[in-house]
Protein backbone atom coordinates (compact mmCIF):
# COMPACT_ATOMS: atom_id res chain seq x y z
CA UNK A 1 0.00 0.00 0.00
CA UNK A 2 2.73 2.43 0.88
CA UNK A 3 4.95 3.70 3.62
CA UNK A 4 2.07 4.93 5.79
CA UNK A 5 0.68 1.47 6.62
CA UNK A 6 2.25 0.10 9.81
CA UNK A 7 1.64 -3.55 8.93
CA UNK A 8 2.88 -3.15 5.34
CA UNK A 9 6.07 -1.74 6.83
CA UNK A 10 6.35 -4.77 9.16
CA UNK A 11 5.88 -7.09 6.17
CA UNK A 12 8.59 -5.15 4.30
CA UNK A 13 10.97 -5.56 7.26
CA UNK A 14 11.15 -1.81 7.90
CA UNK A 15 9.69 -2.15 11.40
CA UNK A 16 10.73 -5.03 13.67
CA UNK A 17 8.21 -7.53 15.00
CA UNK A 18 8.40 -10.75 16.97
CA UNK A 19 7.33 -13.12 14.21
CA UNK A 20 5.92 -16.48 15.30
CA UNK A 21 4.95 -17.82 11.87
CA UNK A 22 5.40 -16.77 8.28
CA UNK A 23 4.00 -18.27 5.10
CA UNK A 24 4.21 -17.15 1.51
CA UNK A 25 1.03 -15.10 1.97
CA UNK A 26 0.72 -14.39 5.72
CA UNK A 27 2.65 -13.12 8.71
CA UNK A 28 1.92 -13.75 12.40
CA UNK A 29 3.59 -11.72 15.12
CA UNK A 30 3.14 -10.88 18.80
CA UNK A 31 1.05 -7.84 19.67
CA UNK A 32 3.14 -5.13 21.35
CA UNK A 33 0.30 -4.40 23.82
CA UNK A 34 -1.04 -7.89 24.64
CA UNK A 35 -4.53 -8.28 26.08
CA UNK A 36 -4.03 -11.95 27.01
CA UNK A 37 -1.08 -14.23 27.80
CA UNK A 38 -1.04 -15.13 24.10
CA UNK A 39 -1.89 -12.26 21.75
CA UNK A 40 -0.74 -12.74 18.18
CA UNK A 41 -1.73 -10.71 15.15
CA UNK A 42 -2.19 -12.64 11.90
CA UNK A 43 -2.15 -10.60 8.70
CA UNK A 44 -2.09 -11.17 4.97
CA UNK A 45 1.11 -9.81 3.45
CA UNK A 46 -0.97 -8.12 0.77
CA UNK A 47 -2.76 -4.97 1.91
CA UNK A 48 -6.51 -5.10 2.45
CA UNK A 49 -8.14 -2.50 4.68
CA UNK A 50 -10.45 -4.87 6.60
CA UNK A 51 -11.78 -8.40 6.73
CA UNK A 52 -14.84 -7.65 4.57
CA UNK A 53 -12.65 -6.25 1.79
CA UNK A 54 -10.33 -9.25 2.06
CA UNK A 55 -13.14 -11.82 2.01
CA UNK A 56 -14.74 -10.20 -1.03
CA UNK A 57 -11.49 -9.48 -2.86
CA UNK A 58 -9.51 -12.67 -2.26
CA UNK A 59 -11.35 -15.51 -0.51
CA UNK A 60 -8.32 -17.81 -0.88
CA UNK A 61 -6.13 -15.31 0.97
CA UNK A 62 -8.79 -14.99 3.68
CA UNK A 63 -8.59 -18.78 4.05
CA UNK A 64 -4.80 -18.51 4.35
CA UNK A 65 -5.21 -16.07 7.24
CA UNK A 66 -7.54 -18.54 9.00
CA UNK A 67 -5.20 -21.47 8.34
CA UNK A 68 -2.23 -19.53 9.72
CA UNK A 69 -4.30 -18.54 12.76
CA UNK A 70 -5.14 -22.20 13.43
CA UNK A 71 -1.49 -23.23 13.05
CA UNK A 72 -0.37 -20.52 15.48
CA UNK A 73 -3.07 -21.56 17.96
CA UNK A 74 -1.71 -25.09 17.80
CA UNK A 75 1.91 -23.93 18.11
CA UNK A 76 0.99 -21.82 21.16
CA UNK A 77 -0.79 -24.75 22.85
CA UNK A 78 -4.24 -23.16 22.70
CA UNK A 79 -6.26 -25.93 21.07
CA UNK A 80 -7.09 -27.77 24.30
CA UNK A 81 -8.57 -24.94 26.35
CA UNK A 82 -9.63 -22.74 23.45
CA UNK A 83 -8.91 -19.30 22.12
CA UNK A 84 -10.58 -16.28 20.55
CA UNK A 85 -10.00 -15.15 16.98
CA UNK A 86 -11.26 -11.63 16.40
CA UNK A 87 -11.28 -9.16 13.51
CA UNK A 88 -12.01 -5.54 14.43
CA UNK A 89 -13.55 -3.82 11.40
CA UNK A 90 -14.14 -0.10 11.02
CA UNK A 91 -14.34 2.63 13.61
CA UNK A 92 -17.33 1.14 15.45
CA UNK A 93 -15.58 -2.24 15.52
CA UNK A 94 -12.52 -0.73 17.19
CA UNK A 95 -10.14 -1.10 14.24
CA UNK A 96 -7.03 1.00 14.79
CA UNK A 97 -4.71 -0.19 12.02
CA UNK A 98 -6.45 -0.30 8.65
CA UNK A 99 -4.66 -3.38 7.34
CA UNK A 100 -6.80 -6.43 8.04
CA UNK A 101 -5.54 -8.43 11.00
CA UNK A 102 -6.86 -11.21 13.18
CA UNK A 103 -6.26 -11.03 16.91
CA UNK A 104 -5.51 -14.53 18.23
CA UNK A 105 -6.02 -14.43 22.00
CA UNK A 106 -5.69 -17.19 24.56
CA UNK A 107 -3.76 -18.71 27.39
CA UNK A 108 -6.31 -17.77 30.08
CA UNK A 109 -10.09 -17.34 30.41
CA UNK A 110 -10.98 -14.33 28.27
CA UNK A 111 -14.28 -13.26 29.80
CA UNK A 112 -17.24 -11.76 27.95
CA UNK A 113 -17.12 -10.69 24.34
CA UNK A 114 -17.88 -7.05 25.21
CA UNK A 115 -16.61 -5.13 28.20
CA UNK A 116 -19.95 -3.39 28.69
CA UNK A 117 -23.55 -3.69 27.62
CA UNK A 118 -24.17 -1.52 24.57
CA UNK A 119 -27.98 -1.82 24.64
Amino acid sequence: MGSDCLFCRIVAGEIPATVVRETETTLAFRDIDPKAPVHVLVIPKEHYADVATLAQGDPALAADVLATSAAVAEDEGLLGDGFRLMFNTGVYGGQEVFHVHAHLLGGAPLGPMLARNLA
